[in-house]
């Protein structure tokens, strides 16, 4: 009896460090798949999207790794049936075989150089499916520990599922930037860039096997055997009122800023550096992989801390410092980045002034547009491609746009006036004007790596993630604890997938489509500043503490 008693806890361990691990490096190389397409968009820009202006192409290329998001709700409601009638197990196998296959395709895919618009559409089709995937791979990851977990533990045990997405994210830093060492760089932008997909098959097998080994969730298997189960989890979950309210408050009380503030700290932070400040792609990448690295057992910590405080209070105050505290760390990480971007930013502000007749936002989605038609569309296309932030001023209708850099105005061409020959020479001395002028005032073409501050910035960016951590870290319990075991796979996927996959995963191409509108590069940090805010606000008056709510 006593050696039962003395061999129980190693046993219950041993299944517990087993059920964590497998769940979270199954996940972990799920997010991998995901975010691969985000850490190499501007490489997929050039070979995908290449028939339009670059910063049309760019934004293409961000709308197509929205795309996933746009499905992941379907996802969600897809498989959180399944997990909810068939089980938890088996239903995170198969999203991770769609991640897996769905990944390693866009490695083979040709670029529109060799098939036209039909590759552009087939990378989309193909990011719908990781949607899909997506969309029903959390849920399950997420249920099935904290249904393996003790109550008073179980913010620590799930986190360590929160950690996997900034855990995927890292590891496919980790692997392009280990591609971009190994080639030049004009092998791994030609074809390079396609090995962190193909090495994703590799890790389908890895994820399989492992996984392969678990049970199914003892809260299932207790419901199966009780035949609990419920016929119609979509019914139950959203046609209900008490429960649909649950739906609606985990949405707008507190997943909506969580993802805004995930996609903020990572990928936002990751383009920001690399389009804005003019950092070089492989210290960008390098600098954001230590962030991520440092920042990694901050998800724990404060799923461990919400096991003593309570999830609420802790998801609150992140949401409350993303509010206030983006827009300055964003400009103390352009002065650690980039010193003299900042310092020319201060001393010689740029402005354009034009009719507002003559401009149009700098963004065409359609791939017509190349903005060399109108002086205001000139003068904007070339600071919109230099990075260069700027601000518009009204001119009388009818006059020629001129750009303003510190002391010096300098007119654009107007080539309705000229002839076409004339009208593109025209252009080219306005551009070689306007970048002497730049550089004359300091505005540097690429930050200098000696002056990159890599220290300060990898301490911001841990700022930032550090404000996810507090979001995301307890999320996963809370949402767990908040819905009943009959189904709790589809209440809970819904409102995580709708909120990270909408609110959450359209973030870089919304914010970037402001800043192409506004040519304020801080201006597209209102979409999470608000939505943050929005959802602390919800949040304070509709979220109720869940802390060691029984499961079953």
């Amino acid at each position: 009896m006593t050696e039962a008693v003395v061999a129980a806890p190693p046993a219950k361990r041993a299944n517990e460090t087993l059920v964590i691990g497998a769940s979270s490096l199954g996940t972990m190389f799920e997010w991998y798949d995901f975010f691969l397409y985000g850490a190499l968009a501007t490489h997929i820009a050039q070979h995908f999207f290449s028939g339009v202006n670059e910063t049309t192409a760019f934004i293409l290329a961000l709308a197509a790794f929205a795309a996933g998001f746009l499905v992941r709700p379907l996802g969600a409601l897809v498989f959180g049936r399944i997990g909810d009638v068939v089980g938890r197990k088996n239903t995170f196998l198969a999203t991770m075989a769609l991640m897996g296959i769905s990944t390693f395709v866009v490695g083979l895919l040709p670029g529109y150089a060799q098939i036209g618009v039909a590759a552009p559409v087939i990378l989309v089709l193909l990011r719908l499916l990781q949607g899909l995937a997506i969309g029903g791979e959390y849920g399950g990851a997420a249920i099935y520990v904290a249904e393996h977990a003790p109550a008073d533990r179980r913010g620590f045990q799930t986190s360590w599922i929160q950690t996997t997405a900034a855990a995927g994210l890292l590891l496919s830093l980790l692997v392009i930037m280990a591609s971009r060492s190994a080639l030049s760089p004009e092998a791994f932008a030609e074809w390079g860039w396609r090995i962190p997909f193909l090495i994703s098959i590799l890790l389908l097998g890895i994820s399989l096997w492992i996984r392969m080994k678990l049970n199914e969730s003892p809260v299932f298997q207790k419901m199966k055997e009780e035949a609990a189960i419920s016929k119609a989890p979509f019914a139950e979950a959203f046609g209900r009122w008490p429960n649909l309210k649950l739906v609606l408050i985990a949405l707008f009380g507190c997943v909506a800023g969580q993802a805004v503030t995930f996609y903020t700290g990572t990928f936002y932070a990751l383009y920001f550096l690399e389009r804005n400040l003019k950092v070089d792609g492989f210290t960008a990448n390098l600098l954001i992989a230590l962030a991520l690295a440092l920042a990694a057992p901050l998800y724990i910590f404060f799923g461990w801390l919400s096991d003593r405080f309570g999830r609420r209070p802790i998801m609150l105050a992140g949401l409350a410092a993303a509010a206030l505290f983006y827009f300055p760390l964003f400009k103390l990480l352009t002065a650690a980045a980039n010193p003299e971007l900042s310092r020319a930013q201060s001393a010689a502000p740029v402005a354009v002034a034009a009719d507002p007749a003559d401009c149009s936002v700098q963004f065409d989605p359609i791939g017509r547009n190349k903005f060399d038609k109108r002086s205001c569309d000139i003068a904007k296309a070339f600071l919109a491609k230099a990075s260069v932030s700027y601000e518009t001023e009204p001119a009388p209708k009818g006059v020629p746009a001129t750009l303003r850099i510190g002391d010096r105005t300098i007119s654009a061409p107007n080539p309705a006036d000229l002839a076409d020959d004339a009208g593109a020479a025209a252009i080219a001395a306005f551009q070689a004007e306007a970048a002497e002028a730049l550089a004359a005032v300091g505005y540097p073409k690429a930050a200098d790596p000696s002056g990159v501050s890599a220290p300060a910035v990898i301490l911001i960016v841990i700022a930032l993630m550090t404000i996810t951590a507090m979001c995301y870290g307890p999320m996963a319990a809370y949402l767990v604890e908040l819905f009943p075991a009959r189904i709790r796979y589809t209440s809970m996927s819904l409102p995580y997938h709708v909120g990270n996959g909408w609110f959450g995963g359209f973030l870089p191409t919304t914010a970037f489509a402001i800043v192409a509108a506004t040519g304020d590069v801080y201006a597209g940090l209102w979409y999470p500043v608000v939505i943050a805010g929005a959802t602390f606000i919800i949040g304070l008056f509709t979220l109720p503490e869940t802390r060691g709510k029984v499961l079953s």
